[in-house]
């Protein structure tokens, strides 16, 4: 039978697979990680809102009762179109008749590479931990803190960049410090934290309507967040953020930075030789086929694909249609009909904000605040993995919603030192 491997077990992935469940092909999926992972609930791992099982779940076992597919965790290093072989890190190669690439995006620092340890984006589980931990130990490193002006530092966080994930954070983080956390110290207040959201654009959500930018500019003003648009990062360090606005250069003292600015497309396509955007997105056909290799498709936010006109967003429902198109084309080449044209339906967009704040805009209708939140809880649990998962995230949110606890707050790691603060020095504390 025609060998199928699908790269990625994203949303496209995924549904690319399902999509081939009752073809005569053979697929192997090949995935770095052993998870399928729902990216838009990750910012609450992030948050210590909900654990890590609540929004992944096993590809293994979520494709176990599919026959013809055989689940691989391997990272791919490089595709050789001429031979129709993937190669995996571990120098072994597997050879294609058919391939889906489906490696998704990475963090964009804009040339400023050395910004990633100082500012993490948020991506995989391992950078939600990574963020878990950064804003958890912030407060016990200004609890420790004698010297105010390094305190002030410990409880300012800036998150860099205003789009879904950025709004998301800032608003996550304000609650945290306003609520999760009041009252459990003694010598700081949690309630004096600062969250600042830096914007280079005018507005915030840049890529909805101006007047739901603006509602949702409010919401964050409203819950507490400092939001300041039109303020471009220059530079990043371990005590502050420089930025430039209106008033020339600034300096905001903070030691947790956490970057939403920009995304970067899988540099996995460039192994591909053919054309690629100014994001490094594989520029592919109406069938999501590369040029002249009519046997390879890539889909999802590696794709940089054409609708009606219109670019297609970097957005799971986009990266869900779009696989499960490639797959049906892979059917249709081998079957000798002709291939389907991709057509993105947008379903609408939804952001939230924080607690009873969102905004939302399906079609032509437009919403906010609670009834704009409560669609986006009812979205959210609905486009889980499984009935586990689903349960898993409403008794969470539930608990989270009528306390304002936060059951994922557990650090792992052993108690380390300021990273400015002497060993010796903070031993004698």
């Amino acid at each position: 039978m025609p060998h199928v491997i699908i790269i990625g077990c994203g949303f496209g992935g995924l549904a690319a697979a399902r999509e081939l469940a009752d073809a005569n092909v053979d697929v192997t999926m090949i995935d770095r990680s052993n998870h399928h992972l729902f990216q838009p609930l990750l910012y609450q791992v992030a948050t210590a809102g909900l654990s890590a099982p609540a929004i992944s779940a096993p590809i293994r076992s979520i494709l176990a009762s599919q026959r013809n597919v055989t689940s691989l965790m391997a990272a791919v290093s490089n595709i050789d179109t001429t031979r129709k072989a993937v190669a995996l890190e571990d120098g072994s190669e597997i050879a294609y008749d058919y391939l889906i690439v489906a490696a998704g995006s990475t963090h964009s620092y804009f040339g400023h590479d050395e910004w990633a340890s100082l500012a993490p984006g948020l991506k995989t589980l391992e950078d939600a931990f990574d963020i878990r931990r950064r804003i958890l130990m912030a407060f016990e490193y200004a609890e420790r803190e004698d010297d105010p002006v390094r305190r002030d530092e410990w409880l300012t966080f800036t998150v860099i960049g205003a789009g879904a994930t950025g709004v998301e954070m800032a608003g996550t983080l304000i609650e945290i410090a306003r609520h999760t956390l009041r009252g459990e110290f003694r010598r700081i207040d949690p309630q004096q934290a600062r969250v600042v959201l830096l914007e280079g654009s005018d507005r915030v959500l840049a890529a909805y309507p101006p007047d739901l930018s603006e509602k949702a500019r409010k919401q964050l003003g409203k819950l507490g967040v400092d939001v300041r648009t039109g303020s471009r990062v220059i530079d990043i360090d371990g005590e502050c953020v420089r930025y430039t606005d209106k008033d020339g250069e600034q300096r905001l003292a903070s030691r947790t930075v956490i970057w939403s600015a920009g995304v970067a497309a899988s540099p996995l396509g460039k192994s591909l030789n053919v054309p690629l955007d100014r994001a490094g997105r594989v520029v592919v056909g109406s069938d999501l086929s590369i040029p002249g290799h009519h046997e390879i498709f890539v889909i999802g936010d590696l794709a940089a694909a054409i609708s009606d006109g219109k670019p297609v967003p970097g957005v799971s429902p986009a990266a869900k249609q779009m696989g499960r198109v490639a797959a049906r084309n892979i059917v249709n080449r081998i079957a000798g009909r002709p291939l389907e044209g991709f057509v993105y339906r947008d379903y609408g967009s939804l952001a939230t904000i924080g607690r009873k704040a969102a905004v939302a805009m399906v079609g032509k209708l437009k919403f906010s605040g609670y009834p704009a939140w409560l669609f986006w809880l009812f979205v959210h649990v609905y486009f889980l993995i499984g009935f586990r998962n689903r349960l898993l995230v409403m008794s969470d949110w539930a608990w989270a919603y009528l306390t304002f606890k936060r059951s994922a707050r557990v650090i792992s790691s052993a108690i380390d030192t300021p990273p400015d603060k002497p060993h010796d020095e903070a031993s004698t504390q």
